[in-house]
């Protein structure tokens, strides 16, 4: 039987925070750890945290971006050292109602678009023209 190739999965947008996004982990035990995301998609992100946690640990997050509140469950992937708190360690989303997800969604599509939006260029806006003639 001839085997045809499996289609690339396509990778879930990943929006790099540049203000400081708070996060409280609520582990299983009920200890709540602060922390600061950095970076996050609908599968996961990536947190900085002032002690790492073992890989695959189970937490509760919840921060705000934007307008929405989400809760999402995860696990804990392996630490690095790194960050102004000591550690960067990321994470992987494991449970989501699915409300959550959707205004996740659409919160890091409209940052992303946002920070894609071409920046005007001309005399006096303090933007270099990317080519020659957008001088003119």
């Amino acid at each position: 039987m001839p085997r045809f190739p499996q289609p690339r999965s396509v990778r879930a947008p990943r929006l790099r925070l540049h203000e400081t996004v708070s996060v409280i982990l609520q582990l299983e035990n009920g200890r709540n750890l602060p922390a600061r995301l950095h970076r996050i998609s609908i599968t996961g992100g990536l947190l900085e945290l002032s002690t790492y946690l073992e890989e695959r640990t189970r937490v509760d997050l919840t921060f705000q971006l934007g307008f929405a509140f989400v809760h999402p469950k995860g696990e804990m992937l392996f630490p690095a050292r790194g960050g102004d708190l000591g550690y960067l360690q990321p994470f992987r989303i494991t449970a989501f109602a699915e409300e959550e997800r959707h205004r996740l969604q659409i919160e890091i599509a409209d940052q992303l678009k946002q920070s894609m939006a071409p920046a005007k260029v001309g005399p006096g806006s303090g933007a270099r023209p990317r080519f020659f003639m957008e001088s003119f």
